[in-house]
């Protein structure tokens, strides 16, 4: 047991931090259209020359070159615009930057994997928790190869950390890299161009609290009039006074539209973006705010009634209930889903799963118990190698979306989520529940196992289950349970409880009231009375 790491405590997730609803702007006119075009083209072009001027200062920016950068922008457009291209501007580099540092912590430990490896002989089993050694010479030579190659971009990615470089495309990597490949990506010259440019727009505005409707750049009235302050250069397009453009168009958010109405009619900050979905063909807007800071539910509460837990897969969502005890109740559940197809069906199978999901907890009333996976360190190749399929398996999982879906939906409907250490529960869960919960009428696989698991550490008991005692004939050649109180336990000797009910024993009722009481037994010392005992003297004479 040395070598198990050690398990994390249990913890409630909060609720989300922002909320965001989407609808689509429909009947817009060709002029409506026009202006769209026009205006997110204008702000891009803006957005792209802040961006550059943001990723030269590097790690020298400070707050009066983000000031000097907004009154550039603020004559091409407006004072609220130009602060909206900023923020996001500052957002997108704080991106890169987190995503610059996860690459060279992906690179180290990559390279930390390939020495071990190469230091082991070749052929060498690898031994709990470690690999060995790489199977023939030809691919410890490519590893070693390997190697150098690694160390190089290391050492680059180090020097840009440092340095505070980052690099970022607007519209996207593998956009740009698909103009050089369109046959495969399936696109056109005139649809990639089309895409490009849709993706390099900017439409979005920053929430203000106060302001009318709650924004003063794209406004959004409770009834559905769309609005939008036109900037400098484009003023001309204007068809209602103050430099506005209204849009012909009304918006009706379905979801989460009550708490959308609510917060423009009281002014409160609500931020909006507009963008244009080229294969669809239709215009969106995206409403988003956030929310107040929520006080989570205590762990002991959300334990109370018992729990759900749930083992996250690839293609599905296994649960099963549990009692405040850790007893699996009933039959588990399968929630299945299919990662197939564009990114849309994905998202759409996950939320079917996930809601579904969430209505079965909510008529038991209980909590849910997950994991609280990141497979970051997992996905390399170096530390599966040949396994391509599980590495595929793995890096198909989506564990940050569906975190992040969960949370926001259980919050949605009341449901408490508890996350657990993800150590060993698929293993344990196994060893310890798959077989025991095994009948003619129920087969449980390793995933409800392992859901059983989870669900029994969210409710801080052990996963190990407590064995059956041995048969009363054979006690003394089976042994006792594996598992038993510690010598250092209090009571550990004392009597059992008295249950009421029908006795099951031979012994009439009223009886065996010191059957705890080890002075009451003719045991070696102790004795059988309570008073002073002495022996009669023998008679002289008969």
């Amino acid at each position: 047991m040395g070598g198990l790491r050690e398990v994390a405590a249990s913890f409630v997730v909060p609720g989300p931090s922002g909320v965001a609803v989407r609808s689509g702007l429909k009947g817009l006119t060709g002029q409506d259209e026009t202006v769209l075009r026009q205006v997110g083209a204008l702000l891009g072009s803006l957005a792209s020359r802040d961006l550059k001027a943001r990723c030269a200062a590097g790690l020298d920016h400070d707050s009066e070159q983000w000031a000097r950068r907004k009154r550039a922008l603020t004559g091409s457009s407006s004072s609220r615009w130009a602060g909206s291209i900023t923020k996001a501007t500052h957002d997108q580099w704080a991106l890169a930057r987190r995503g610059q540092l996860a690459y060279l912590h992906t690179l180290q430990a990559g390279i930390e994997t390939i020495r071990h490896r190469l230091a082991q002989p070749v052929g060498a089993k690898g031994a709990k928790g470690a690999p060995g050694g790489y199977r023939s010479r030809r691919e410890w030579f490519a590893k070693a190869r390997r190697l150098h190659v690694l160390q190089d971009r290391l050492e680059q990615v180090r020097a840009d950390w440092e340095a505070g470089r980052v690099r970022v495309v607007r519209g996207g990597k593998r956009l740009a890299r698909a103009r050089h490949h369109l046959k495969a990506a399936g696109l056109t010259e005139a649809r990639w161009r089309l895409r490009w440019q849709a993706q390099r727009w900017f439409l979005q505005a920053d929430g203000e609290s106060g302001k009318r409707y709650g924004n003063e750049t794209i406004r959004v009235a409770a009834e559905g009039e769309v609005s939008i302050k036109l900037p400098a250069p484009l003023a001309n397009l204007a068809n209602a006074p103050h430099g506005r453009y209204v849009l012909a168009c009304r918006v009706r958010f379905r979801h989460r539209g009550e708490q959308w109405a609510d917060r423009v009619t009281a002014n409160r900050a609500v931020a909006y973006r507009i963008h244009y979905d080229t294969d669809r063909n239709r215009w969106y807007v995206t409403a988003s705010w956030q929310n107040p800071p929520v006080r989570t539910v205590p762990l002991e509460t959300a334990r109370a009634g018992g729990l759900v837990g749930v083992d996250m897969n690839a293609d599905h969502l296994a649960a099963w209930r549990l009692d405040t005890h850790g007893n699996p109740l009933g039959a588990p559940c399968r929630f299945d889903y299919q990662l197939t197809g564009s990114a849309q069906h994905r998202d759409a199978q996950v939320r079917h799963a996930l809601i579904r999901l969430l209505h079965w907890t909510v008529r038991h009333g209980l909590a849910l118990a997950v994991e609280d996976l990141d497979f970051s360190a997992d996905k390399t190749r170096e530390k599966h190698g040949r396994r391509k399929r599980f590495r595929k398996l793995i890096s198909g999982m989506p564990t940050a979306r569906l975190r992040a879906r969960l949370v926001s939906m259980a919050a949605e409907l009341g449901v408490t989520v508890v996350a657990v250490d993800p150590a060993y529960t698929s293993r344990w869960g196994t060893q310890h529940w798959q077989k025991p919960l095994t009948s003619t009428t129920r087969k449980p696989t390793r995933h409800d196992a392992a859901a059983v698991a989870i669900g029994r550490r969210a409710l801080g008991c052990p996963i190990r289950r407590r064995t059956a005692p041995p048969p009363h004939d054979r006690s003394d050649r089976v042994g006792h349970r594996t598992v038993q109180a510690g010598p250092g336990s209090p009571g550990r000797e004392g009597p059992r409880p008295r249950i009421p009910g029908p006795r099951t024993r031979s012994v009439p009722p009223g009886r065996g009231a010191k059957a705890g009481d080890q002075c009451a037994h003719n045991r070696s010392g102790h004795t059988t009375e309570h008073e002073s005992w002495h022996q009669d003297s023998l008679p002289l004479s008969p």
